[in-house]
């Protein structure tokens, strides 16, 4: 009786292992990935608002109205993820007391 052939060698399944943990670990590190992750700017039932004349920012509960010293972003220029357009514009610019876009004064 003859002995079956085997598609694999001794040790194969070894080599067969080590490219897939390698391929794997390629797309982790380089990112190749259909998942990607955004933080909020505030959490579930709160809204972001701006320090008038700085650039720090704060969440409000829904409902509520902003602390002395914020005011909510204008209308169309709300940061809704952390290094969104919005998120990005608002570390350069501010509002004034009189609720005017201004250059951050920190930001030079």
């Amino acid at each position: 009786m003859s002995r079956p052939t085997t598609a694999f060698r001794p040790g194969s399944s070894r080599i067969a292992a080590a490219a897939l943990v390698g391929a794997a670990a390629f797309v982790v590190l380089t990112g190749c990935s259909s998942i990607e992750y955004q933080e909020d700017i505030c959490g579930s039932g709160e809204y972001p608002v701006l320090s008038v004349g700085g650039t720090g920012s704060a969440c409000v509960s829904d409902g509520e109205q902003p602390p002395a010293g914020f005011v909510r972003y204008p209308e169309g220029k709300v940061p809704q993820q952390v290094d969104d357009k919005w998120d990005v514009y608002w570390r350069t610019h501010t509002l004034d007391k009189d609720g005017n876009v201004i250059d951050a004064p920190d930001a030079g």
